[in-house]
């Protein structure tokens, strides 16, 4: 946790910005895995963990953006509680930790909301993404649907997009530990492994370092898919794999590499090409990340570096930055350039993509790709994201493309048939925006085809 102090000061510009009503600040439930008191693995809150801190079910915070008055509801620990779970702390304690000298039982919540209701207070609440906290509130607000607040997510999307010094140095923690795991899946990867021996080791590490994954790993052979999360096929020579995988830092902050490597050691001639356009794309866009820049731009730039590659390989012709305006690559590359990153992987995601990742009036892309990118306005100071472009070849797609003669006039079908066993490949890394450019965050992780040589088997 960071000092009360800092949770103090977050909680001050909330109600400054939001200006009137009451902001309600629920903490997550345990949920349930197959019965009552077997539970999945908690991960609180991330508006909840950036406003208050606590690591802990059940909680609920009002703050009264018309008086200033905070108020920690929660539950005092009970015998039973001391039986099974050890010694907790009393209520004051919590609320004294993160700055709020109010503490209620949270039996008294239902009435305190109720209250404000008769009075025809406002509310400002974030309609929640657990079912079981949508009906709690909607029982205590005596609502029949729930409606986030605008402006309190715009308020909050304003305060968590900028990254304090303080959360960077948690993020490079969780970099830390990735680098970690990628050393380790690396050195683990040989002809004859299973997909699942080495993703065990990667989320030991993550454990072992008092933290989790931040996202369900992806490491796969068949780096096409690009959310796979099956495990299950066994490492042969000649094909090369794609680790989408980042830790968590136990104070809840993310991280989010991706890296490509041969099961062998040695890229192979094709495999040399596709990866050094990636990475040739990946450069391009660092070094237009700034201030003021929109992240559109940068996906756009990448997207004319890949159509450039694939054409020196014979796939792609034609100009390579009207391929780009038109969308022609992505056949290749169908996600965006990458995503805000914070306390959540794809940060704020909850509060919606178009309040974190768009301008007000700024419309989403319709093209393949284009419209899945996260992240599209002006970059600003304090932003922290992802770069990760990719080349992919899935089957399906491609053939539903050449079927229907989508861009016949700048694709070389017959040309693109013989990388279609190809699979992906994708490389990723965090950065932080400067006041005059961008900053790479964590320690280094091998990238360079020389460096994964280097570093496997």
């Amino acid at each position: 946790m960071f000092s009360a102090n800092t949770y103090s000061q977050r909680r001050l510009q909330l109600k400054k910005t939001v200006g009137t009503g009451l902001i309600l600040l629920p903490a997550n439930p345990l949920i349930p895995f197959n019965y009552t008191a077997n539970t999945y693995h908690f991960r609180q809150d991330s508006t909840f963990l950036y406003y208050c801190g606590h690591q802990l079910p059940g909680l609920f915070v009002v703050l009264d953006a018309d008086n200033g008055q905070e108020i920690l509801f929660g539950h005092e620990p009970s015998m039973d509680d001391v039986i099974w779970e050890g010694p907790l702390p009393a209520l004051a304690e919590l609320g004294d930790r993160i700055g709020i000298q109010q503490c209620l039982p949270i039996e008294q919540l239902p009435a305190y909301l109720q209250n404000a209701s008769a009075a025809h207070r406002t509310f400002h609440y974030l309609s929640p993404y657990h079912a079981a906290l949508q009906l709690e509130l909607l029982k205590m607000l005596g609502q029949t649907q729930l409606l986030s607040s605008e402006s309190l997510i715009k308020a909050i999307v304003a305060q968590r997009s900028s990254k304090s010094a303080e959360e960077i140095a948690e993020m490079e923690k969780a970099l830390g530990v990735t680098q970690q795991i990628y050393q380790f899946a690396m050195t683990e990867t040989r002809q004859g492994r299973f997909e699942y021996e080495i993703v065990g080791g990667v989320e030991g590490i993550a454990k072992a370092h008092h933290g989790t994954m931040a996202y369900h790993p992806i490491f796969s052979v068949n780096g096409h898919v690009l959310h796979n999360h099956y495990h299950g096929n066994q490492l042969k020579n000649g094909q090369w794999i794609v680790a989408d995988l980042g830790a968590e830092a136990p104070s809840g902050y993310a991280s989010d590499l991706t890296r490509t490597w041969p099961v062998s050691g040695k890229f192979s001639e094709t495999q040399k090409e596709i990866y050094q356009t990636v990475l040739a794309a990946y450069q391009r866009a660092v070094e237009a990340l700034r201030p003021g820049i929109t992240y559109r731009e940068c996906h756009l730039l990448a997207w004319e570096t890949i159509a450039e590659g694939l054409k020196n390989m014979g796939v792609m012709k034609g100009d390579p930055a009207e391929m780009a305006q038109l969308g022609v690559p992505g056949l290749f590359m169908p996600h965006g350039l990458g995503h805000m990153i914070g306390l959540d992987v794809h940060d704020m995601e909850n509060l919606g993509e178009q309040f974190v990742g768009y301008a007000e009036h700024q419309e989403r892309s319709t093209l393949l790709g284009l419209r899945s990118l996260r992240l599209a306005k002006q970059l600003e100071q304090g932003f922290v994201l992802t770069v990760e472009p990719g080349i992919y070849f899935i089957p399906p797609l491609i053939e539903r493309w050449e079927n229907t003669g989508m861009f016949k006039d700048f694709i070389q079908y017959n040309r693109l048939k013989q990388l279609q066993g190809e699979g992906g490949c994708r490389i990723e890394d965090n950065y932080l925006i400067t006041h005059d450019g961008s900053r790479k965050l964590g320690p280094p992780v091998p990238q360079s085809i020389t460096e994964v040589e280097a570093a496997i088997g």
